[in-house]
């Protein structure tokens, strides 16, 4: 469960934000971006106060997806010149606010350690003024990538079923329990052609990290193909506006119900 509330707590040197989800993925093209504005859009359809941090800091497409020209981003956080808090926009078509990342500057995955702490303390601090803060993070396992990553609260990695992206996933999943093994990891299966392959796809996951890991990290939820939803991408409209009852959309929507309410 996320709770409304967004206590900055300590463990050991490092503050997290209990409400701060943080998506991520072993691999690039498995629609983590795509997921990540749909959340979003279900909290915020529930009522939430709502944040995208759009971290994925060389190839950002937030701002793209949603067909937005920002005119602040993360870029002016890092240069110094604007907060995290100055860098929000306001994205009224999903009633959710956005800070958007900088495309195509692959420089700015570069950033010192001290650079990249001083961000996450800054982002959880922010958390506190939202009910959650989802976090879409870059493909793969860089020391950005896992730094800003343990400031969550919860991590969704999501995957397909895909044997690659099974195997990258499973790769996240080692490299976050590693380094904190009460991280609350959870999977999330996307792009699954019936529900039954998405629990299928979960279940080869859980058994790799049950027999080599020793751990089970429970399944979020699966969100079957749809082809609506490339089509909202590329109307660069979200899904849940362009496609309210679309397979996907609902499969979205009951992962987000599960994130606040718990699952039944």
């Amino acid at each position: 469960m996320v709770p409304s509330d967004a206590p900055a707590v300590t463990g050991g040197k490092l503050q997290k934000a209990t409400n701060l989800i943080a998506v991520a993925s072993g691999k690039g093209g498995v629609g983590k971006t795509w997921f990540s504005v749909t959340l979003c859009h279900a909290l915020a359809r529930m009522g939430r106060k709502v944040l995208l941090f759009d971290a994925d800091l060389g190839l950002a497409n937030v701002d793209i997806q949603l067909g937005l020209m920002p005119q602040r981003d993360l870029g002016g956080v890092l240069s110094g010149r604007l907060t995290l808090a100055q860098a929000k926009v306001r994205y009224d078509d999903g009633k959710f606010d956005i800070i958007a990342g900088r495309s195509g500057s692959g420089n700015l995955a570069q950033l010192p350690s001290a650079k990249l702490a001083s961000l996450g303390t800054e982002l959880v601090q922010l958390c506190t003024g939202y009910d959650t803060v989802v976090m879409d993070l870059g493909a793969g396992l860089d020391r950005t990538v896992r730094m800003l990553a343990a400031r969550a609260g919860t991590c969704l990695v999501v995957t397909t079923p895909e044997p690659t992206s099974l195997t990258d996933a499973y790769a996240f999943v080692k490299v976050v329990l590693g380094a904190d093994s009460t991280a609350d990891v959870r999977i999330v299966v996307n792009n699954a052609d019936t529900r039954g392959e998405g629990l299928k796809t979960y279940e080869t996951l859980r058994k790799a990290c049950q027999n080599f890991l020793h751990v089970t990290p429970p399944m979020a939820g699966v969100i079957r193909r749809d082809r609506k939803v490339s089509d909202a991408i590329r109307a660069q409209v979200p899904l849940l506006t362009r496609a309210p009852t679309s397979d996907a959309g609902s499969d979205v929507e009951r992962i987000a119900d599960g994130l606040i309410h718990g699952d039944d």
